[in-house]
């Protein structure tokens, strides 16, 4: 391995011949320099590569590098779809890729066997659970073909955020960093939200800019979220910009509230025949086909062990907007139950509005163990949808004490999901199905659907 001093702005960094190993959670691959770990971003398994060191130090137990220069190629490699978001490419201006899209340089398919590899070496190494090349789960691709262009896995975010540059200008962070570097186009982003144009617009006094089109063409929203200070005045100044049929509206950064510019504060998102309400930077999932896919895993998982039928009791923790709830209504019917619990006061209200003519719903706003603690129930099942931080302990303890049949549990994150699982599987309860889904083409994450029982 060689040793060269390059200068990017004032800062001198070292950069590394490196040999690519093996992909690791979190969008790169684990590289050694003399007994060191480097974890390598934009490279692929078996590459060697020149890679710029991005975090580092003498006592750094491992450091963080970029790949700028591929010396052997790997099959899989192909010409990145997005040059601010291309490592060799950024770093030869002088400055960092973008985030987001930190695969781009890999095939779609080798990409599905990265992240299945991920998803496997988590469940052994934090659920000790080790997966036989039989049981080996592949990785889904969703709503192929997407996008436009010769470029596959394109045009499938109906949600996007952006930084805004000092000068005022849409932006986006580089990895791990503050650093904001304008963008003039989103290619994961649907036709709806780079029709929009923002990257035209003056977004002075702006801290952040959210964007919601939803896949059923209804009326997208522009969620301006402003920096201390901003005035009214320059807020409508931005509005004037955006196209009329654009509905807008502000977040106020200390209370959380969505405030009205025109139009609705809300979008209105469909699947699996229902209508749902979403306000403001509420979640959804952002993939156009992700509700359907996940919700056809949930239900089916459910239906087919028998845990789901009419008169069956069941809860949707996390439950959001509804998007799970309302299927699981239709499917116990008005004999049965569903209890939806969700954290957050306004997309609890999104629920409310969005279940209001299912009797056999009940929506409670609150922490989900808290809730479980007042309304103890005899569960058939639970679907637990957790954030990207997962249960945790505590709430695994609490949903195995809740004694329902079986546990639906969607992750978006395979580490925490893993975590979970070996808590789990510590409480007599197995996995009896996995399912992963390439929900996020181009990026490190992927979305996965466990059935869990309990073991005799």
């Amino acid at each position: 391995m060689t040793d060269t001093r390059t200068h990017a702005h004032t800062d001198t960094r070292t950069e590394l011949t490196l040999d690519v190993g093996p992909v690791a959670h979190g969008g790169h691959c684990v590289a050694r320099h003399e007994g060191r770990v480097v974890f390598v971003r934009h490279g692929i398994p078996g590459e060697k590569v020149r890679v710029r060191l991005t975090d580092d130090g003498p006592t750094a137990k491992f450091w963080r590098a970029d790949v700028v220069e591929v010396l052997e190629p790997s099959p899989d490699r192909v010409p990145h779809f997005w040059d601010v978001a291309d490592s060799a490419r950024s770093w030869s201006h002088r400055h960092p890729p973008v985030g987001g899209a930190e695969l781009g340089h890999i095939s779609l398919e080798r990409q599905r066997r990265l992240k299945a590899d991920v998803l496997a070496e988590q469940l052994k190494r934090l659920a000790g659970v080790e997966l036989s090349p039989e049981e080996q789960t592949t990785v889904e691709a969703v709503g192929e073909p997407a996008g436009s262009g010769p470029v596959p896995g394109l045009g499938w975010r109906t949600r996007a955020g952006f930084a805004v540059t000092p000068a005022g200008k849409l932006g986006m962070h580089a990895h791990r960093s503050d650093s904001i570097l304008p963008v003039r186009e989103m290619p994961l982003a649907t036709d709806g939200i780079n029709a929009l144009r923002l990257w035209e617009i003056d977004l002075q006094g702006v801290d952040r800019v959210e964007v919601a089109a939803p896949a059923n063409g209804s009326r997208p929203l522009v969620l301006l979220v402003p920096a201390p200070g901003t005035r009214s005045k320059r807020l409508n100044s931005i509005l004037a910009q955006l196209p009329d049929d654009v509905s807008a509206a502000s977040l106020d950064p200390v209370t959380g509230e969505v405030l009205q510019l025109r139009g609705r504060t809300y979008v209105q998102e469909s699947a699996a025949g229902h209508e749902y309400r979403v306000t403001g930077d509420g979640f959804w999932q952002i993939h156009r086909d992700a509700p359907e896919t996940l919700v056809g895993a949930v239900t089916g998982f459910l239906h087919d062990g028998g845990y789901l039928a009419p008169g069956s009791v069941v809860a949707d923790l996390y439950a959001g907007a509804g998007l799970f709830t309302a299927p699981l209504a239709d499917a116990v019917g008005v004999t049965g139950s569903v209890l939806s619990v969700e954290g957050s006061p306004g997309t609890s209200r999104d629920a409310r509005k969005n279940l209001h003519d299912a009797a056999q719903v009940e929506i409670v706003q609150g922490r989900v163990e808290r809730v479980l603690r007042q309304k103890p129930r005899n569960f058939d099942a639970l679907i637990l949808d957790p954030p990207r931080a997962g249960a945790g302990k505590a709430v695994v303890k609490q949903l195995i004490d809740a004694g329902p049949r079986a546990i639906a549990y969607v992750s978006c994150d395979p580490a925490s999901f893993a975590r979970d699982l070996g808590y789990f599987r510590q409480g007599s309860w197995g996995m009896e199905g996995l399912r992963a889904f390439d929900l996020y083409p181009h990026t490190h994450h992927m979305e996965t659907v466990a059935l869990l029982t309990p073991q005799a």
